[in-house]
């Protein structure tokens, strides 16, 4: 990222946009120059390089990205869907050194981090940051170039153990992978990048903020999604690429559709975890190429589309990527398929995603080596990713391992979730499992069983969620399940699996219940309920995820 971001030294093109204000490529380099030397005064010997940083889409995080990429500062994005005790133990983890806030999460990461040096934490809505940075005004280039192979990013997900990892992302990596898409989507100097989807997440550094800064396209910068402001942004900055991951297709379909829709700029989209039919609606409606590509922060595994593949195909292997039982260590079958495409033999033929070549461009992560051996058991690269593939060799994705979620486009763990839940006074065991979500991605859901003589309060229990400091709104279950007995291993232990893999259905006498939307109480889950949603599966073409 060094280089692609010296490369824009004296380019005199618009480079990012925000709101109102511009900025060229050359500016953006020299005023992140300015901050690199700011931050190289901040740093402490004896202690890594580690920057936090929790901003919305602002202009200051991609200064910062930049000062970072030519300094050798290493970037931890912080997720600002977590909260209290959670988000501390992210900043404990990374070993992060300084914190760069703005107003908008400024007050949430002082709850969570109250102990840390208030010296060493800067808002840059503050006066305190302009005025600290008026003496570096005019700073050269950095001297000392950083490694390809040295730290960019530690990018926050969550693994099976329910506790965040911290993937390295280098500089080469983010950079490679960058230039691949620019190459791919043939991004230009002439494009404009639409960026919403937020910047600590490595679908925007990946997909929008390094082929920006390759290509010399200028990037727009939204401070956060909007579906109904997603349209005339981009009329008003002439957008030719976007990106999303995850729901925000779905999202910008449900606004209200004009005859004009098609009549913009915007000739390509790029991302990941849409539904198929969402990909195939917002192409036609917006007149625009879609691309849906399978991804993950960690990178171990990649595929190769093929032309004329079905709707919800990931492509063809690239490399000696297998599907197996991760207990047996055996090749899933291969899938059969009905008329419809629906897989028939869902329990033959899904298993979990392993790259038998190696890491791929997995790099490790952060202070955890045993779960980067765990990943890389027997040399394999372990995704945690399920999945299952036809007789011509095309893989199709078949969710996330019960374990941890993707709710909203954003991954957490299981585990701090069901620790939330389990302090409910009512509750004596709980289970926290992703189940399909209508669009994309997962839906969270509870398995309760209650203790002697409680019942389950549909409205209290959905206002003490809403009490809990360290619970973020996405954790919350859209789907509870309350149990007089969950089912469970010889030692006890609960089979989320089992649990994940029923979702909505076999309940037997348990009683199932939901949220119909963000907030309120929950209700009874009736058979009709069920109906409709399936029905929603189907307009999103993701009915083959209920097999």
């Amino acid at each position: 990222m060094n280089d692609l971001v010296r490369r824009r030294v004296g380019d005199a093109s618009t480079g990012v946009r925000y709101e109102d204000a511009s900025w060229t490529w050359d500016e953006h380099v020299r005023l992140s120059a300015q901050r690199a030397a700011f931050l190289a005064d901040q740093r402490v010997d004896g202690r890594p390089f580690h920057i936090g940083v929790m901003l919305e889409n602002v202009p200051e995080f991609s200064f910062v990205l930049g000062a970072a990429a030519m300094s050798g500062a290493v970037i931890v994005g912080l997720n600002p869907t977590r909260q209290g005790s959670e988000l501390a133990r992210d900043v404990q983890h990374t070993d992060c050194a300084l914190l760069i806030t703005g107003d908008a999460h400024a007050a949430q990461l002082h709850d969570a981090v109250p102990d840390f040096p208030a010296d060493r934490v800067w808002n840059v809505d503050d006066e305190r940051w302009p005025a600290a940075l008026v003496p570096y005004a005019g700073a050269a280039l950095p001297d000392a170039a950083p490694d390809p192979d040295d730290p960019f990013m530690l990018i926050l997900t969550s693994g099976t153990t329910g506790h965040p990892k911290a993937v390295i992302c280098s500089q080469g990596k983010i950079a490679g992978q960058g230039s691949n898409l620019m190459t791919m989507q043939q991004l230009t100097g002439d494009d404009v990048a639409y960026c919403a989807m937020p910047l600590f997440h490595s679908n925007a550094m990946i997909t929008s903020w390094a082929p920006a800064v390759g290509s010399g396209a200028t990037l727009v910068l939204r401070r956060r999604f909007s579906a109904s402001g997603f349209l005339p942004d981009v009329r008003k900055y002439g957008v030719t690429y976007a990106n999303y991951v995850g729901k925000p297709l779905s999202y910008i379909l449900a606004t209200p559709e004009r005859p004009d829709d098609a009549d913009t700029t915007l000739t390509r989209v790029f991302g990941n975890e849409g539904g198929p039919q969402d990909v195939e609606r917002f192409a036609r409606r917006f007149g625009c190429a879609v691309r849906d590509g399978f991804g993950s922060t960690e990178g171990g595994l990649a595929f190769v589309p093929v032309p004329g593949m079905p709707p919800g195909a990931l492509g063809k292997a690239n490399g000696n990527i297998r599907i197996l039982d991760p207990e047996t260590r055996e090749e899933r079958a291969v899938g059969r398929f009905d008329a419809s495409g629906r897989l028939l033999n869902a329990e033959e033929a899904v298993g979990e995603l392993v790259n038998l070549d190696g890491a791929g461009s997995f790099e490790g992560y952060w202070n955890n080596a045993e779960a980067t051996a765990d990943r890389m058991r027997e040399g394999w690269y372990w995704s945690g990713d399920l999945a299952y593939r036809d007789e011509n060799g095309l893989f199709f994705f078949a969710g996330r391992s019960g374990e941890w979620l993707r709710v909203g486009g954003e991954n957490f763990g299981a585990a701090p979730v069901t620790r939330i839940l389990a302090r409910h006074p009512d509750v004596a065991v709980v289970a926290v499992y992703g189940v399909p979500d209508e669009a994309a991605g997962d839906q969270a859901m509870a398995a309760l069983v209650l203790r002697e003589g409680a019942a389950f309060d549909p409205a209290g229990f959905a206002a003490w969620q809403a009490e809990q400091p360290d619970m973020s709104p996405t954790w919350r279950p859209r789907y509870i399940r309350v149990a007089t007995e969950l089912p469970h291993t010889q030692t006890n232990k609960v089979l989320v699996r089992v649990l994940a893999r029923q979702a909505w259905y076999a309940a037997g006498d348990d009683a199932l219940w939901f949220r119909p939307g963000k907030d309120g109480p929950y209700e009874p889950l009736t058979d009709a309920d069920v109906k409709a949603l399936e029905s929603r599966f189907a307009e999103h073409g993701r009915a083959h995820v209920l097999d």
